[in-house]
């Protein structure tokens, strides 16, 4: 006769199928990521309908989608999921030590500094491991209304972070990039109007990095002569490093862009200034890995750390003057 224990265990299971279901939308790769094969998946979720009573999954050749029924249950199913880790996070602390995953989803211009609170939360909590992903805002916060991460950092300037927890971290500055000083006549700034007539290496246009360049040129009247356009913050660096082109950059990225004596990095006037922060589900009581998390960002000073690349940038504009 099953215990309570196997039943239990078994249930749970059959929740952790259904939400890698939905965020596959394939029977074979839900199956491959939950390491059983397709045939015990599919069982697994018949038998769930069953033990409910309703139909969670629309029955065709190929996965459908999840009736209304289903949707509801979906919901439900990653709240018992996440409340689950939770719990285990919490049972961690009490001895001493946090354990489990932090999932952190970051937009592409701040994963080259993300290490710098990553590698903070592991020197307060070396027992927890770390998943980090590069995201669309958009796609952030979806992932977070579905339990799939436990933090974001990005832009805070959207509307729609109001259900959030907003925890700021720093304002990144604007700055142009580039190799050719001789270009920038000893400049140590440069307007967007000037910026504009060189050729631009920029990110690509749906991202909202480049929409808050574009915003920053299109208040200027001017039209950016972008020559190329990539997805890759590293991309952005070997263009202006081996190409000969020109960038617009948040100050922040100065750690990533190593600014060798061949490189430089001017501020843009009028100033553009965007808030990034971190996000996560506005939860009472919110489980341990986000709490550490936001603990360990409020200790970070992440302003005055990159607010002293633009003097570093200053300082070797005018000893080579």
């Amino acid at each position: 006769m099953p215990t309570i224990e196997w039943i239990a265990t078994m249930f749970v299971r059959q929740l952790d199928y259904l939400v890698t279901l939905a965020r596959e939308k394939h029977f074979a790769r839900a199956a491959e990521v939950c390491c059983v094969s397709q045939p015990a998946l599919s069982a697994a979720v018949r038998n769930l309908e069953n033990e409910l009573g309703v139909a969670i999954v629309q029955r065709g050749h190929r996965f459908q989608g999840f009736t209304p029924e289903g949707e509801r249950i979906l919901d439900w199913a990653r709240q018992t999921l996440a409340a689950l880790e939770g719990l285990k996070q919490a049972a961690s602390l009490s001895q001493e030590k946090l354990t489990g995953t932090v999932r952190l989803g970051a937009i592409p211009t701040t994963m080259p500094i993300v290490s710098l609170l990553t590698g903070a939360c592991r020197e307060a909590h070396p027992d927890l491991r770390q998943q980090v992903l590069s995201l669309s805002t958009e796609e952030i916060m979806r992932r977070l209304d579905a339990f799939e991460l436990d933090v974001g950092m990005t832009y805070l300037e959207d509307q729609r972070l109001s259900g959030f927890h907003v925890q700021p971290l720093y304002e990144e500055r604007y700055m142009l990039l580039a190799r050719d000083r001789a270009a920038l006549d000893g400049k140590q700034s440069i307007t967007w109007e000037e910026a504009a007539t060189l050729p631009m290496c920029l990110l690509m246009s749906h991202m909202q990095n480049r929409r808050i360049v574009d915003a920053g040129f299109r208040q200027a009247e001017v039209k950016p002569n972008v020559v190329t356009e990539t997805d890759s913050t590293f991309a952005v660096y070997s263009h202006v490093r081996h190409a000969g082109l020109f960038s617009v950059v948040p100050h922040s990225l100065l750690c990533l862009y190593e600014l060798r004596d061949d490189m430089t990095a001017i501020p843009l006037t009028p100033e553009l200034s965007r808030s990034i922060g971190l996000i996560s589900l506005d939860h009472d009581p919110s489980s341990p890995v986000v709490v550490a998390m936001r603990q360990v960002a409020l200790q970070l000073d992440l302003q005055a750390r990159f607010d002293a690349y633009i003097s570093k940038a200053y300082q070797a504009i005018t000893s080579n003057d």
